[in-house]
């Protein structure tokens, strides 16, 4: 201690370093301690609701009573101007752009009506007006559309819920997806209310409770943009095939090994599979993936507002908030940017569309081999290649980003698609060659989706008569009855 006051009286300035060092620290010491109890008494309050939310409650307008930035931010995907140049949030007539999609799906509700899926806020009007559920469906295409469908689930119990049919769930199913389907009501956690998914887990020997906050990010989204099947020819039972892996060969091996058929090809007879949207499976073999990003990171990124920071809830294509998403890790500008993905989807358009041609091809001229005498026995190994290349065509086709969640895999799915199409139609050529028939098939003018309709023997006109009928005087009940149902709020306790 002397010789520290030695030093000092023979250097009085290291007196004052000592304390302005001293004050410094104090003060960083005290701003630390202040933060801790700001985000202390942050967390008291952020749970002192404004009101309180009953465990089954599916308006979002009343959670957006508690959360009004969170609410604001998922109204807006109201919002249908933004459009990129494959996809975005506008509605597009993908049967329209593409009229070779009519005869891929030929017999199957899609070659009716197939378009771009707008924002959230939109699924309950747009699944009511498709013309898909204008043909009998099972209440199972109700699973992902909205945040009433966790409380009929445990009403009706969800085998029962699955086995009903649509329209007879119209005026139960009413509030768009929202809030309820990924959030738990008393503590706000991140949860899973749609049991598939859960049972995908324990089937692979999991728990899903073991999931990470992060992991969580991209599950509660793996809750619907995922492959799935109705199991069951009367059960309807909504399934992920998924006990094999998550790439489109482990889920094209599980379909053959249940012998799966979503539909019969009305032209080739080929036992078909639709992919739905395996957003999530795509993601999962992407970079990433591989480096920790969840699909909220790219889809609804922090903001700030006031000081405060809350997750963007404007669920919608990175591209039209590139310095909210992509620049938060990746440093070039947005133009970079967005070319950088427009160049990778070009090039996955490309062999879509290689794959999606000879498909057609494939389908036409099975038709006309089994117009020319083909049997059952030549024919079924054909189908079979038909049928694998069509299943990784869609598996591609129907995800989200034109393959961008992961373009090597989904070049890759694409070449085997092409390569397993064009052996099915060399196996046609020998077929028809075996029958006497060796001349270049003549195709059809499937130029436009009018045309392709007509030639698959649809006719359309009577079926948009019976949905405007139905959107007319059949859902204004259903909304009707709803609003009589959520003014009794004993209904939600």
């Amino acid at each position: 201690m002397r010789r520290i006051v030695d030093v000092i009286q023979e250097k009085p300035w290291l007196a004052w370093v000592i304390f302005i060092g001293t004050v410094v620290v104090v003060f960083l010491v005290g701003l630390f301690g202040a933060s801790i109890m700001e985000r202390r008494q942050e967390a008291r309050l952020a749970f002192q609701l404004v009101k309180p939310i009953a465990t089954w409650e599916p308006r979002n307008e009343i959670w957006g009573e508690n959360f009004p930035r969170e609410f604001e931010t998922y109204r807006s995907t109201a919002d249908t101007t933004f459009r990129s140049k494959y996809a975005g949030s506008s509605w597009r007539d993908y049967l329209k752009e593409d009229p070779n999609l009519v005869v891929l799906w030929a017999g199957y509700a899609f070659s009716r009506d197939y378009a771009q899926a707008r924002g959230h806020y939109h699924a309950v009007e747009d699944i009511r007006k498709t013309l898909r559920t204008g043909v009998p469906q099972p209440a199972t295409c109700w699973t992902c559309k909205s945040t009433d469908v966790p409380r009929v689930m445990y009403e009706k119990g969800i085998a029962k819920f699955y086995k009903s049919k649509w329209d007879s769930l119209g005026p139960e199913i009413v509030n768009n997806i929202g809030c309820q389907d990924c959030h738990d009501p008393l503590t706000m956690n991140l949860r899973i209310t749609r049991p598939a998914l859960v049972e995908a887990f324990q089937r692979q020997g999991k728990d899903i409770k073991n999931a990470t906050h992060q992991e969580m990010r991209s599950l509660v989204c793996a809750q619907c943009h995922v492959e799935y099947y109705f199991k069951g020819k009367d059960e309807k039972y909504l399934t992920f095939p998924w006990d094999n892996g998550f790439s489109a060969d482990d889920m094209e091996k599980y379909y053959d090994n249940v012998e799966h058929v979503d539909w019969v090809h009305a032209l080739s007879k080929a036992p078909m599979l639709k992919a739905q949207h395996p957003d999530y499976e795509l993601y999962k073999t992407g970079i990433h993936a591989e480096r920790g990003v969840s699909c909220a990171d790219c889809h609804m990124p922090y903001r700030n507002e006031g000081g405060v920071k809350f997750t963007n809830h404007k669920i919608q294509s990175p591209l039209n908030d590139i310095a909210g998403s992509c620049q938060v890790c990746h440093r070039e500008s947005e133009a970079t940017l967005t070319k950088n993905v427009n160049d990778r989807q070009d090039k996955i358009l490309e062999l879509r569309m290689e794959a999606e041609n000879a498909l057609t091809k494939a389908h036409l001229e099975a038709k006309f081999a089994w117009e020319k005498g083909a049997t059952e026995q030549e024919m079924k190994p054909i189908l079979q290649l038909i049928r694998h290349a069509q299943w990784r065509w869609d598996w591609v086709a129907a995800s989200n980003g034109l393959g961008f969640h992961s373009p090597v895999e989904a070049a890759r799915v694409l070449g085997s698609s092409i390569q397993k199409a064009e052996e099915a139609r060399t196996g046609l050529v020998r077929v028809l060659a075996k029958h006497g028939f060796t001349e270049p098939l003549q195709m059809p003018d499937i130029s436009t989706k009018a045309k392709a309709q007509a030639f698959i023997g649809l006719d359309m006109k009577d079926n948009v008569v019976k949905k405007e009928d139905f959107l007319k005087n059949i859902v204004p009940q259903w909304d009707k009855a709803a609003e009589a149902r959520q003014g009794k709020s004993s209904t939600y306790k």
